[in-house]
Parts: structure tokens; C-alpha cells; sequence
């Protein structure tokens, strides 16, 4: 009787652990497919958001831009397999007609030039996003409202280091307002570099302006965390920095992309002591996994791997040769893994 009551204590413990978003970006995934790749899990080609989802995974993460590659057509595609899959929908809006960045967050073409109008067009643009999505039947869950905004978005109307945080809220509260007129997703909001607190507390101390963003539009903080791009990226401050997020700000916390390598030279990764390989990607993700699971308040909820089935770019963005949890004939490594349940 005494093991059984220890057993069952360690599995619920092990389950109540487990974070609540265990996913990844796989928004490049028709495109990898249409190059013909074919990606498969013990030999067998399978859908990659079964294998996925076969190894734990539960959400996943499309990214949409208001035109180009990634336009909404594309995205209610992939939203259709994700559904269909069983999966929870976030659905990461750029409000650029391509990449939006730290660097980079342009007013699309066919958009104004004003705040007023600025205003008027991410109100509609959000809201047909969400009616888009529920009309065939793959609701959004959650709705990230920009991406890696720490600058502000739609620039330069919405750039902070011109115009102030102000235009950034309105727009921010203008996008929320847009998407809860018809649905009732989840609002997540996403900065860069979630390891540096002073950018994170600057961002959300200045945000909140009565009369635009209010607390209550804002459910998630999503952040990025790299070991790529700069060196105060370590583990240790990405825990002090979500923790004051945390006491701070008290809103569910996820870090919103994140990877690995398997491959890299010439490039001094944030954490030397994790080593650049398959096991690697498993120490780096539970590591990030343990920051997130010792956050005040439970608030800690999850991790999503940044584009891990992307044959053909396997370097992701990053300086390092390789990030994938395939290789690049398409086969899933070990580290696919890192969805399972404790993650």
C-alpha cells in the first residue's frame, strides 16, 4: 500500500509539473513539404505535427503577415492540420507584409501612414484575422499581437525610440479590441531578449496607458530566449528576469522561441558548459524548462522550439550550421523528444 501511495504521488507530481504549452513554431512547414522534403519518425513518413504531437507536443505556433509568403491564406491552411491534430493554435500576427523583428517591423504597403488611420486599419485587419480563422472552424487560442515588439511596430508611426510608447499602446489596445469584437482568444504580447530585464520592465512599465492598453487586454508575455546573439543571454539571467517579470507584472509567462544547435564553430554560445549537439538541444530546452517551473505564482507555462523541422534553413537565422530537431534528410533526432511530458 505504501508503494502504491508513493507511486501515485510521484506521478501526479511528475504530471503537475509538466508545463502547460509544450510547442513549437512550425509555420515554414508547407513550404518544406512543397519542397518535396519529407520528414519521418523510426523510418515511417508521417505528417510532422503527428510526429509532434506523437512526442508530446500540444501547441503549436503560425506565423501570419498581411502579405507575402505567410498571408492569411497560408495560415488557415496550416490551422486546419493543427486542429485537426488536436493541437492548441497561437496564432503570431507580424502586422508587416514580411519578417517583423527587432530590426524590422514595416507598415505593409497597402496600409496608412497615420496613427489615426494606423488605429482604424489594425482594428480591422485583427479582427477579420479572427473571424477568418473561426469561419473554417480552427478558432485561434491564443493571438500574439506582433512579434518581438521591444521597439514598438508599424514604423515609424509606431517606432518608440521616435514617437514614444504611447502610439504602441493605442495601436496594441486597438489589435485587442479588434480580435475580443468577435472571438475570445487569449492575448499574448512577445518581446526579444527575455533575458534582459531592463527592456522587459521599460516595455510593460510604459505600455499600460489609460485610455489605450490596459492590463486586463494582455493574458500572456511571451519572450525570446537565444544563445546566439548576445552574451548577457544566460540561463541564470533569463531566471532573474522572468522572475521580476513575474512579481512584477503577474501575467502567464512563456518563452516564445528558443533553440539549439547541433552544429556551430566559431560562434560563443551563452551556456559553454551545454555541449553543441542532440543532447545539447535536450539540456538547453529542460534547463529553460526548470527557469520557467520556479517562477512565482505558477506563472511559468511554457516553451516553444523555434521552426525545428525547417529542412533547407537549418540554421535558422542564427550564426550556428544547424538547430533542427530533424536532420536535413528529414529524420527526427532524439531531441524530438523534448516535448514529452515533463517538459
Amino acid at each position: 500500500m505504501l508503494f502504491l501511495t508513493l507511486f501515485l504521488l510521484l506521478t501526479f507530481l511528475s504530471y503537475s509539473s509538466a508545463l502547460t504549452f509544450r510547442g513549437a513554431d512550425i509555420s515554414s512547414l508547407l513550404v518544406v513539404e512543397q519542397q518535396g522534403v519529407k520528414i519521418s519518425d523510426n523510418g515511417q513518413v508521417q505528417p510532422f505535427e503527428d510526429i509532434l504531437r506523437s512526442h508530446g507536443l500540444n501547441t503549436v505556433r503560425v506565423r501570419v503577415w498581411t502579405a507575402g509568403q505567410y498571408d492569411l491564406s497560408y495560415g488557415l491552411q496550416l490551422a486546419k492540420r493543427v486542429k485537426a491534430a488536436g493541437l492548441t493554435l497561437i496564432v503570431d500576427l507580424h502586422f508587416s507584409d514580411t519578417w517583423a523583428d527587432p530590426g524590422h517591423q514595416a507598415i505593409p504597403a497597402a496600409w496608412p501612414t497615420t496613427l489615426s488611420g494606423l488605429n482604424t486599419e489594425i482594428y480591422t485587419y485583427t479582427q477579420n484575422i479572427v473571424q477568418s480563422f473561426a469561419g473554417q472552424g480552427t478558432p485561434i487560442d491564443i493571438l500574439q499581437v506582433g512579434n518581438e515588439i521591444n521597439n514598438g511596430l508599424l514604423w515609424p508611426v509606431g517606432e518608440i525610440s521616435v514617437n514614444g510608447i504611447d502610439p504602441v499602446s493605442q495601436l496594441l489596445h486597438s489589435a485587442v479590441q479588434g480580435a475580443r469584437s468577435v472571438g475570445s482568444p487569449r492575448i499574448l504580447i512577445h518581446l526579444a531578449n527575455g533575458w534582459d530585464w531592463s527592456g522587459l520592465d521599460s516595455f510593460f512599465s510604459g505600455v499600460f496607458i489609460p485610455g489605450a492598453l490596459s492590463t486586463s487586454d494582455v493574458d500572456i508575455i511571451g519572450v525570446s530566449f537565444y544563445p546566439f546573439y548576445d552574451a548577457g543571454a544566460t540561463l541564470s539571467a533569463l531566471q532573474s528576469s522572468l522572475t521580476n517579470l513575474a512579481d512584477t507584472f503577474k501575467k502567464d509567462i512563456v518563452v516564445a522561441e528558443t533553440d539549439w544547435p547541433v552544429s556551430c564553430s566559431g560562434v560563443n554560445l551563452t551556456e559553454p558548459s551545454i555541449p553543441v549537439s542532440v543532447s545539447g538541444q535536450e539540456t538547453w530546452t529542460g534547463d529553460i524548462r526548470n527557469v520557467l517551473q520556479g517562477l512565482p505564482g505558477g506563472l511559468g507555462q511554457g516553451i516553444f522550439y523555434w521552426e525545428p523541422g525547417w529542412v533547407g534553413s537549418a540554421a535558422l537565422g542564427s550564426a550556428c550550421a544547424d538547430n533542427l530537431l530533424v536532420t536535413e534528410s528529414g529524420a527526427t533526432r532524439a531531441s524530438i523528444n523534448i516535448f514529452s511530458q515533463d517538459m
